[in-house]
């Protein structure tokens, strides 16, 4: 069928090339001759060989990343604590010391999910030397292992994570059911 469609095509294309050379005045060979060479206009832009390589030739600027241990010491970046209570709350706090000469801001606290809450003051400034309390606080509500993370972010790009672990434990609910031998040997409130 498809050999059909083409033998189809190229027959109509070629009867129609046919009428227009009947019908058309010849023309000279030079005006033929140029509208073949002539190049089909395209839409896309085209860079030229030169422009290639002045573009691959400029060098790629790379931003100055600081080392953070050489701005600010943190307490901890990893806290574990172990085996806690379910739906008992817990938090822990991170110093951090500016440890150096230019004044530092922490801007925000990204937490992994909605289970962790920070508490910090954004956009405080920090001196030289100064130090100060971002608290990180846990809701426990999930049962078992747990380990997340908070994404402190500085001034001038600076970037730490603080990761904390531990595991979550049932309470139960129900108090142990009246050990009758227990209750003869209590002394009777009267």
């Amino acid at each position: 069928m498809k050999k059909i469609s083409l033998f189809a095509v190229a027959l109509i294309a070629s009867a129609s090339l046919m009428a227009q050379k009947s019908t058309t005045p010849k023309k000279d060979k030079a005006s033929k001759a140029a509208k073949l060479e002539a190049p089909k206009q395209e839409t896309a832009e085209v860079v030229s060989d030169e422009k290639v390589a002045t573009l691959s030739a400029t060098p790629l600027v790379q931003p100055v990343v600081k080392d953070i241990t050489k701005v600010l010491n943190f307490s901890e970046t990893v806290h574990p604590f172990g085996k806690i209570p379910q739906n008992k709350p817990v938090e822990f706090d991170v110093t951090v010391k500016n440890i150096s000469s230019d004044s530092i801001t922490i801007q925000r606290v990204d937490v992994q999910c909605g289970c962790t809450t920070p508490k910090y003051a954004a956009n405080t400034k920090y001196g030289p030397g100064q130090s100060f309390k971002v608290t990180l606080g846990f809701n426990a509500a999930a049962l078992g292992n747990f380990n997340k993370t908070a994404t402190l972010v500085f001034s001038d790009g600076l970037v730490q994570t603080v990761s904390f672990n531990g595991e979550t434990y049932a309470v139960a609910t129900d108090a142990a059911p009246a050990n009758e031998a227990t209750e003869k040997l209590k002394p009777s409130g009267k």
